[in-house]
């Protein structure tokens, strides 16, 4: 498709956008970071007068009527996201304002293979309240200097009035805040004035994203156009731009890169993989944490670039039975929903031709595979995007059966954008040093330890993007990471902890050494039954800050 086969109407279209934004693109670099600071604010603003609007019409578009206990995903997923974005943004444009480092206030660590790790969350008293036992930490490529990691914190807004010139963000379709937090990263990191073609999908939200993002259009920092794939392939060629970034399927970025004349950044997905480490859990655990799997598929009807797809189960742990049967009650009796992404009943079509013996749960629409390593290549190479999850038994116990199963995930799995591991404290403490090197041995941008890896996903401050290495020859999840809100250079990954064991449980737990958390169930798990009352608390607490109704809150999220 080029630029004279689009529809003429659409020609105008894009040609007045981005003639818009490149004119625009010189009176960003006249604006202090102070400006800029107050911008951000002002996005904030109206971010929080379209809020519950934002959430309804995206909870309406995938067929989760107003009482479905599942809405709550969009409201973290979408207005939370732009909130605790912007919010952490407008902290490091102060910072540097101030003439010092958005790190000027995070602890460092080290990790194996002379890594700096920087404590990325929480870093103030309502994450450690909200989001109760979870942390996230950003490594460093090796060899990286906390002091090197200070001076080049900043980015683009460490020369502020050098343009990046016009950027194209392709928006994805399957998360809400996604085309938003892109339009962010465009601006800061590296100082692009931006065109965000929305995905056909979405398009029911863009007069949302047209008032909630006013403040960066009025002055013309940005321009919104809607259209399929003729009018993303005229942007992408279209010769006023720079920069091109995409979150999507591999197939659309084979697509784009042939004829594509500036660099590229995208998010492209992939297979990612659970493993979990055999240890004794308790009845409890292991319910706990079946429901924990499950949600990483069922969140959003699997339509995420980050749900998790594969099991790495050791054949040789005594719970393995129990665990499956806990894992099939799960996915079985998660609430139904639509599966309603375009194309997905070809998915799931393909799910049945690959797997015609895979039991169907729930509404009939939720495929479980269990198979062994010899049959688990289409489970293991094809990103399904849809409620298909499959369970591969490896040998082993203990660091045998973990760094089994970090090889099997590396060479077996397509994709680089996250990784997921389940392990006890108890277990995780036998193992020692061994366990922090097989997460350092884990090649994917986002590991997550008894944590799903969209927590790091949803927290500004953490990276999301493909595992260092992506080419435009060979880009398995992509290439390049957005969000990072500290707006840290020379990132390898981000590592997510969260609790094993949830309140009151994890009282144990942490006397013994391990995490606390004050969360009985998090607001995210698919079977929380007031995860819809505390995620929009959650988001309403983002924007006035009212203590006494997010006690209210709280109390709720203790009848999960």
């Amino acid at each position: 498709m080029t630029p004279d086969t689009v529809p003429l109407e659409h020609r105008e279209e894009i040609d007045a956008a981005l003639a818009a934004v490149e004119k625009s693109a010189r009176t960003w670099t006249l604006l202090t970071l102070g400006q800029r600071r107050t911008l951000l604010r002002r996005v904030h603003a109206s971010v929080a007068a379209v809020a519950a609007e934002w959430a309804d019409v995206a909870a309406t578009t995938k067929g989760l009527h107003a009482a479905h206990p599942l809405r709550g995903e969009e409201w973290l997923s979408g207005p939370y996201a732009a909130l605790v974005a912007l919010d952490a943004y407008a902290r490091s444009l102060s910072a540097l304002a101030a003439g010092g480092s958005p790190l000027d206030a995070v602890r460092f660590g080290r990790a194996p293979g002379d890594r700096t790790v920087v404590h990325t969350s929480p870093l103030d008293l309502t994450d450690r309240i909200l989001l109760s036992g979870y942390s996230t930490e950003v490594w460093l490529r090796p060899g990286v200097t906390p002091g090197e990691a200070r001076r080049t914190a900043g980015l683009g807004q460490l020369t502020p009035t050098v343009s990046g010139g016009v950027g194209v963000v392709l928006g994805a379709g399957n998360v809400s805040a996604i085309p938003f937090l892109d339009v962010l990263y465009e601006l800061l990191a590296h100082n692009r004035t931006v065109v965000l073609k929305v995905n056909p999908t979405q398009d029911d939200l863009v007069p949302v994203f047209a008032r909630a993002l006013a403040p960066l259009i009025e002055p013309g920092f940005l321009r919104i156009v809607r259209g399929g794939g003729d009018v993303g392939a005229s942007l992408t060629r279209h010769p006023s731009i720079a920069h091109v970034h995409i979150t999507g399927s591999e197939a659309t970025f084979r697509a784009i890169v042939p004829d594509l004349r500036v660099p590229i950044s995208a998010e492209l997905g992939g297979v990612s993989p659970i493993i979990v480490v055999p240890g004794e859990w308790s009845a409890a655990d292991l319910r706990f944490q079946a429901e924990h799997v499950v949600t990483m598929r069922l969140h959003n009807s699997g339509h995420n670039c980050i749900a998790g797809q594969v099991v790495l189960l050791s054949a040789d742990w005594p719970q393995r039975d129990d665990f499956l049967r806990e894992l099939r009650a799960a996915y079985d009796r998660s609430p139904q929903r639509e599966v309603w992404y375009p194309r997905s009943e070809r998915a799931l079509d393909r799910a049945r031709a690959d797997y015609p013996d895979a039991l169907w749960c729930g509404d009939g629409t939720r495929a479980l595979v269990v198979t062994g390593p010899e049959e688990a290549t289409p489970l293991e190479t094809t990103e399904y995007f849809s409620p298909v999850l499959g369970v591969v038994s490896l040998p082993g116990t203990g660091q045998a059966f973990l760094d089994t199963a970090v090889e099997h995930a590396n060479e077996r799995l397509v994709g680089t954008l996250g990784a997921n591991v389940l392990v006890a404290p108890e277990t995780q403490r036998t193992l020692g040093a061994g366990f922090e090197r097989a997460i350092a041995e884990l090649r994917y941008g986002t590991v997550a330890v008894n944590a799903w890896t969209a927590f790091g996903f949803l927290t500004p401050t953490a990276t999301w993007g493909a595992f260092p290495g992506g080419t435009v020859e060979d880009a398995p999840s992509g290439i390049g990471v957005v969000h990072n809100a500290l707006l840290l250079d020379e990132v390898e990954r981000t590592v997510v902890r969260g609790p094993f064991r949830p309140f009151p449980r994890a009282i144990l737990t942490a006397l013994r050494g391990g995490g606390l958390s004050v969360l009985p169930k998090p607001p995210w798990f698919v079977t929380s039954r007031t995860g819809a009352a505390v995620s929009e608390g959650f988001t309403r607490f983002r924007i006035d800050r009212d203590l006494a109704r997010m006690a209210f809150v709280l109390a709720q999220a203790f009848r999960a």
